[in-house]
């Protein structure tokens, strides 16, 4: 077939004056008319004040907090007073809030989901102490507890893996709700030196006080040396897909799996960043050769559309390990990709067009 001069005119009329804001397929046009504005402009990812995906902010008072319409609250845990090894995931919100550029469009899932839905970064857990890890604890459970009272879906960066037993004390205390959990490490161990409030511990934790129900738990991408540390969660009843075992199932297989084991029941979806290996993000304080992709990631989370996610987190990015800001590209993608997910959520009602 020869060069089509003919079809060459045809795109000169049609696209030779057209800014980057006009589509024409009602598709795209959809999104870019959220986006662009009429004289065919957009922000630009490196300016303005940085926060979670770009999204709105919105100061909540500590006290009588007044949510409005929100149907997501995006919120910073900047406390690593649970890491059993590097320290440094303190710093994982402000490092995600600096990414520069990540969506807003979300081309596999077909939306834009800081435009669809109403988000706000909502700033950081109002802390009492720094130095107090149980009264940390307290105060994420107490901040959990104002978003879900108010109907508003809570999705989460840490600060590390520990924070996620006070976060699902509030989002399974009227029922245990099922997870998705994504992780080099099951975190279902006992005590360590005079405390069972670490990162290595939550899900163990969260089973005990009946906010989270084991049957309807999957934990993938588990690997490396402290499995023996993870004897509750084959006796609780969880469900465990190991690392290794990911090339030979597939990531179809596992979403068909996690999705049989979730059900239609509301799910927590938690995110360790060390789920993905150290060659796509050294940035975490126990990271694990042997990871999943950065790709795998992605095809996984985005095959859980449709299930009904009631809550979330991503934990673990330490930036100061990572001069690269791979690590916390990644985990700002992950939270992107949750977020989507909440987009088709049954438990978001009113949800925008």
């Amino acid at each position: 077939m020869g060069y089509d001069r003919g079809k060459l005119e045809a795109l000169r009329r049609k696209y030779g004056e057209s800014h980057g804001g006009e589509m024409f397929d009602p598709k795209f046009r959809r999104v870019a008319d959220k986006i662009f504005s009429k004289s065919g402009t957009r922000l630009a990812p490196y300016s303005g004040i940085p926060t979670f995906l770009s999204a709105p902010y919105r100061e909540i008072a500590a006290d009588n907090p007044d949510f409005g319409d929100l149907q997501v609250a995006m919120i910073g845990v900047p406390m690593d007073l649970g890491v059993t090894n590097r320290p440094g995931a303190r710093f994982g919100p402000r490092a995600l809030r600096a990414i520069e550029r990540i969506g807003p469009y979300n081309h596999v899932l077909e939306c834009a989901p800081t435009h669809e839905l109403k988000v706000a970064d909502i700033g950081d857990v109002p802390f009492q102490s720094r130095y107090r890890l149980e009264t940390s604890h307290d105060d994420i459970e107490r901040r959990t507890n104002q978003i879900v009272d108010a109907g508003v879906i809570p999705l989460s960066v840490g600060g590390d893996h520990s924070i996620s037993h006070p976060i699902l004390k509030a989002v399974g205390k009227k029922a245990p709700v099922g997870m998705i959990h994504i992780d080099a490490h099951c975190d279902t161990s006992g005590l360590f030196d005079m405390t069972k409030f670490h990162h290595g511990g939550p899900f163990r934790n969260a089973v005990l006080d009946g906010v989270l129900d084991p049957s309807r738990t999957i934990q993938i991408g588990i690997r490396g040396s402290a499995e023996y540390l993870w004897e509750f969660t084959y006796e609780s009843g969880m469900t465990v897909v190991h690392a290794e075992e990911v090339t030979g199932l597939g990531i179809p297989a596992i979403i068909a799996k996690a999705r049989q084991i979730v059900g239609d029941g509301p799910t927590y979806v938690s995110f360790d960043i060390d789920s993905i290996d150290p060659a796509f993000a050294p940035g975490t304080g126990t990271p694990e050769v042997g990871g999943l992709t950065t790709r795998e990631v992605l095809e996984l989370l985005r095959g859980l559309k449709g299930l009904n996610i009631v809550g979330g987190d991503v934990v673990e990015v330490a930036p100061q390990y990572d001069t690269t800001t791979n690590t916390a590209h990644a985990g700002a993608q992950v939270l992107f990709e949750i977020l989507s997910l909440m987009v088709f959520s049954p438990a978001i009602s009113g949800k925008g067009a």
